[in-house]
């Protein structure tokens, strides 16, 4: 293996479940960079769609697909997921063929795999990055937690982005009641900066998630937004190879932005509409923003989140066969998510895949 940064090729590879996973992987390509690191993107779908556009210069490969499918009616949630088991399992066992060819082809000297269960490769220092030390399935809660458990033992490290203390964001999900010494909490990650400006946006939408869900959720409030008295952005949280943009009345629309563009429309919106998605929820932390969540249906992860951050008094929500746009008056009787002042130690991380 290599003996300096600039030598070391790391390849990183998000899950492709929405944009949240691919999104929380842009500061960490960038601090690899900024540590002269070469890294190489891997993924499949929306999720490498949106890390080409972000990294145009970077080499990207393509992992096949989990196939990740979303019920209509979030009760059979649970269901369409056991359902797609087979493929998963099939796509994660021939994705780990390929990384292992890939290793040699490509002279890998790490791995960071965000939730993607097969880039792995005791070759080399294999990192995992997850939020769900224990996986919410309802029911099941036992066994796919101590499943996940068991998968992400096996790498050099696993890494959190939260605190490690009792105030946390994420609970239940990203701490374990025995001390792993694997596990390190590396503080909120986002890819998006808190900036002064003046604000532009009563309100700011976005949406993203796999389908269905996602687009049922957009054209129920593009019903509710009708009844919105201020100036709305709504970002619809559809990667295309062109940005659109359509004005009507007091409400502005995209298809997506980019995360230069993002920034400034966060920063310039008084209060965000949006999932309860936990890499939405890093960045509102980071950005101090206000909020209003509505969590996927079925989605028992972002329903524990909204239950937990509303019982809180932080972030208040609804769910979305209830959502009315007049609920967002609710907003202004909660603080509003913990402030993230920390810097994450990026050099220090990289260690690991120093021999």
């Amino acid at each position: 293996m290599n003996n300096n940064n600039s030598a070391k090729t790391i390849l990183i590879a998000p899950l492709n479940w929405g944009l949240g996973h691919a999104t929380r992987c842009i500061p960490i390509i960038k601090a690899l960079l900024e540590n002269n690191f070469t890294p190489i993107i891997a993924s499949d779908g929306v999720a490498l769609a949106l890390l080409r556009k972000e990294f145009p210069d970077l080499q990207t490969l393509e992992l096949p697909s989990y196939e990740i499918e979303y019920a209509k009616k979030g009760k059979n949630f649970k269901w369409k997921l056991i359902q797609n088991s087979l493929k998963t399992l099939k796509a994660i066992r021939t994705e780990r063929k390929i990384v292992r060819g890939w290793i040699e082809q490509y002279q890998i000297d790490g791995i960071l795999s965000d939730n993607r269960l097969g880039v792995f490769d005791k070759k080399v220092p294999s990192v995992y990055i997850t939020h769900q030390l224990n996986v919410l399935t309802g029911n099941t809660t036992w066994i796919t937690s101590k499943i996940h458990q068991y998968i992400f033992n096996k790498y050099k490290q696993c890494w959190v982005p939260d605190y490690g203390g009792t105030i946390n964001l994420t609970g239940n999900l990203g701490h374990l009641e025995v001390l792993n010494p694997k596990i390190k909490y590396i503080g909120p990650i986002s890819r998006l900066q808190k900036k002064l400006v003046p604000k532009k946006y009563d309100l700011l939408i976005i949406l993203s998630g796999p389908e269905p869900q996602r687009g049922l959720l957009e054209n129920y409030l593009k019903k509710e937004i009708l009844n919105y008295q201020g100036k709305a952005i709504f970002i619809e949280g559809n990667i295309a190879p062109q940005q659109t943009k359509v004005i009507k009345e007091n409400v502005t629309y995209f298809n997506f932005m980019n995360s230069v563009e993002l920034e400034n429309v966060f920063n310039e919106s008084e209060i965000v509409l949006c999932r309860s998605g936990y890499t939405t929820i890093m960045d509102l932390a980071v950005l101090r923003k206000k909020a209003f969540f509505i969590p996927t249906p079925g989605q028992y992860e972002q329903e524990y989140l909204a239950k937990k951050l509303m019982k809180e008094g932080l972030v208040p929500y609804a769910t979305q066969d209830n959502f009315k746009i007049s609920d967002l008056e609710m907003v202004h009787d909660y603080k509003g998510l913990p402030r993230s002042e920390s810097r994450i130690e990026w050099t220090t991380l990289f260690e690991v895949f120093n021999p």
